[in-house]
């Protein structure tokens, strides 16, 4: 009888794995050799919905007039005790030094107004005369090139804070671009934790599973190659495609936690089939053919949930399948290439420098005695009296879900000391009448007449900080008026009511400006929801039905998978907008980011179907076998239920690196991760799904 092919393909790797290992890591390091400068490639755009109207509007605007550069940079200048920004010794430094700015940088600025020489000058210093601002329009169409002009910026500026500026004055950098920076900085910073801090404690982690220091880290390897070859991957992808920064983060997450994943389980197998009595040979022909098909099936369900955000116009979502995708096939192939390889190298020294007490490698029969068996068992009693109250919790945990709010980008998700979110604030503060990221109206074929009325019924509006005054003078029979917006929660209620004007004969009114452009992009991302879940529902029934041949295992994979997700959201929703635990966790509560909520979304409902992918091979295996539906779902939970677990617990390591970071928004990745995490692989994998099983198989 033919061996099956993948039992073939094992059998390949072991008789030419040092040739195979050897051409793996010389891939992965040129690879990692050409995406060696691929943080400084990232681009900064793709925040908002290209097919809204506020993108729309904006590009009739700057097309006419130009970018608005008004928000991109705030400096804020408070004069030493007991004087005032009108006195000759503040403001003359103050005005030279503006003056040398523009002279020194010149290919950086656009144009600089300021308190001292702009026609906003009245209202751009406080009641008391100690504040006052300049606005520095910045070079560049508003995305990367504009960041790095601010970066040039910067140094010199920074020279004010605490007292060092012109004239003793004390500066502060606010407006859109040092909040863009220290969300940037801020993400890098997790990336690099996450990187430095959870590679070894994963290592150590997986010692204690393995009670081994080969069988740890192997998995390690796995995880390290894969974060080096994804570099390569995204720098060829870089040159014709933008990325968003915002992709790198998803490709640390994603190489680091799910190649370790597959590498644990990938060495757990071939452990399991040395002490079964096979040779190294038939070892890893097994270990390829069994959880190596495994990880291809997990792997192809994680690419198809990420490939679902291309469905989204925004550039930052489409970003991320691109990080994610690269990385989850990437691992896929080192686990069924390079890890059997080095699997068969290492042969039975797989224990060597191993501590028998924590050593995992066990006959079946230990496996059949031990916990998850006996947990499998104690779930198919009383299936019903184990499934009503459990789907009950995890449904009451989704019920704070109602509340749930999205945002854009803002000075809050930084933390509470950081220097762009203090002087944000400071600003919003200090000058009510002004906003950094005002909203607009784009009216096009007006006269004077008909522009009078509709700024006057705009006007009425409420929410605004004052009334809609020109941005610009009328060019191409094209206005834009601008009005700041006191309260972003209150942005919907605003734009609608402004897209509700009237609009006269000839004439189109459009919103647009920043609040328009995040609304618009949230809206978006909401009304696209159905159809993102709709798909991550096909994709995962129709990859379980072609792994078991299974219309109800399907079914309920996809349910499971849906129940771990709301929970999760609710979890996240209770904390991060109702702000339970914002003193523990240091955060603000607030909306949550909507692409990273999209992320959470696509992420975990991958990850939950991914390990029942794992649970239910078992079951089918021991099924095909011949055994009964009780012995074969026992068999299952216990040959996986410390593999999963352990699984869980790397990815928390990895994820956990990331609740150190300083931006809410790590935290809600984070969190988010480890609360699915603790709920999927415990309560839904080694309690819920036995039980469940039980009664459909009864």
């Amino acid at each position: 009888m033919a061996e099956p092919r993948s039992m073939r393909w094992g059998r390949f790797v072991y008789r030419h794995r040092f040739l195979v290992l050897a051409v793996c890591v010389f891939a992965v390091a040129l690879s990692g050799w050409f995406g060696r400068d691929l943080a400084g490639r990232y681009t900064q755009e793709g925040w908002f919905d290209e097919s809204s109207e506020s993108v729309a509007a904006s590009q009739i605007a700057d097309d006419i007039f130009g970018r608005d550069t008004d928000g991109d940079l705030i400096v804020i200048y408070t004069a030493p005790p007991g004087k005032t920004v009108d006195d000759p010794e503040v403001r003359g430094p103050v005005t030279a030094a503006l003056a040398d700015l523009n002279r020194q940088y010149g290919q950086h600025i656009h144009k600089i107004d300021s308190y001292w020489d702009s026609p906003f000058s009245a209202e751009a210093a406080d009641k008391t005369k100690r504040h006052a601002f300049a606005s520095i329009g910045l070079a560049g169409g508003g995305g990367t090139a504009t960041v790095n002009n601010y970066l040039a910026l910067k140094p010199h500026l920074d020279a004010g804070v605490d007292g060092g500026g012109p004239g003793g004055t004390t500066v502060q950098l606010a407006g859109l671009q040092p909040v863009v920076e220290g969300i940037n900085i801020g993400m890098q910073h997790d990336i690099r934790r996450a990187e430095l801090i959870a590679l070894p404690i994963v290592a150590i982690l997986l010692y204690f599973v393995f009670g081994g220091v080969i069988g740890a880290l192997l998995p390690v390897l796995i995880g390290a190659m894969t974060v080096l070859g994804t570099s390569g991957i995204l720098r060829g992808l870089i040159t014709h495609i933008d990325i968003n920064v915002f992709a790198s983060a998803v490709m640390t997450l994603v190489s680091l936690g799910l190649a370790i994943d597959y590498g644990l389980f990938t060495v757990t197998r071939f452990r399991e089939e040395l002490a079964a009595g096979h040779d190294v040979e038939t070892a890893t022909a097994r270990t390829v053919a069994t959880a190596g098909r495994t990880v291809i099936f997990s792997a192809a369900i994680i690419a198809l949930s990420l490939a679902a955000l291309f469905i989204f116009p925004n550039g930052v979502l489409r970003s991320v399948p691109y990080g994610g995708i690269s990385a989850v096939m990437l691992a896929a192939v080192l686990s069924v290439t390079a890890l059997p390889a080095a699997l068969s190298i290492v042969g039975r020294q797989i224990d060597w420098l191993g501590w028998k007490r924590f050593s995992r490698t066990k006959t079946e029969e230990q496996i059949d005695a031990a916990f998850f068996s006996r947990l499998a068992q104690w779930a198919m009693k009383r299936p019903w009296a184990v499934v009503i109250p459990i789907v009950a919790g995890l449904l009451l945990l989704s019920i704070p879900l109602r509340a749930i709010e999205f945002g854009g980008i803002s000075e809050k998700y930084l933390a509470t000391d950081n220097p762009a979110r203090v002087a944000q604030q400071d600003f919003d503060r200090l000058f009510p009448g002004f906003r950094t990221e005002p909203l607009k109206l784009v009216v096009v074929g007006a006269n004077s007449s008909q522009l009078s009325d509709i700024r006057y019924e705009a006007n009425q509006i409420p929410g605004l900080t004052g009334r809609f005054e020109p941005a610009s003078v009328t060019k191409d029979n094209v206005n834009v008026l601008a009005a700041g917006l006191t309260d972003k929660r209150d942005a919907d209620q605003v734009i609608n009511a402004l897209r509700s004007l009237p609009e006269p004969p000839g004439v189109q009114i459009m919103v647009a400006g920043i609040p328009a452009l995040e609304r618009d992009s949230i809206n978006g991302l909401i009304n696209g929801l159905p159809l993102l879940l709709a798909i991550l529902v096909i994709a995962a029934l129709a990859m379980m039905i072609l792994a078991f041949r299974s219309v109800i295992l399907a079914v309920k994979a996809v349910a499971m998978s849906a129940l771990s997700l709301v929970s999760t959201l609710g979890v996240l929703t209770w904390i991060f907008v109702q702000g339970h635990g914002s003193e523990v966790f240091a955060f603000t509560p607030g909306p949550l980011m909507f692409a990273v909520v999209a992320l959470i979304v696509t992420v975990i409902f991958g990850l939950s179907t991914d390990y029942e992918v794992f649970l239910l091979s078992r079951i089918a295996e021991k099924r095909a076998s011949g055994a009964d539906a009780t012995e074969s779902i026992r068999y299952g939970v216990a040959h996986t239920g410390s593999v999963i677990t352990s699984a869980a617990a790397i990815l928390i390591v990895v994820t956990g690196a990331f609740g150190f970071s300083d931006l809410v928004l790590m935290k809600y990745i984070a969190y988010g991760m480890i609360v699915a995490l603790l709920i999927d692989a415990t309560v839904i994998r080694m309690v819920l799904t036995p039980a469940l099983l039980k009664i459909i198989w009864r």
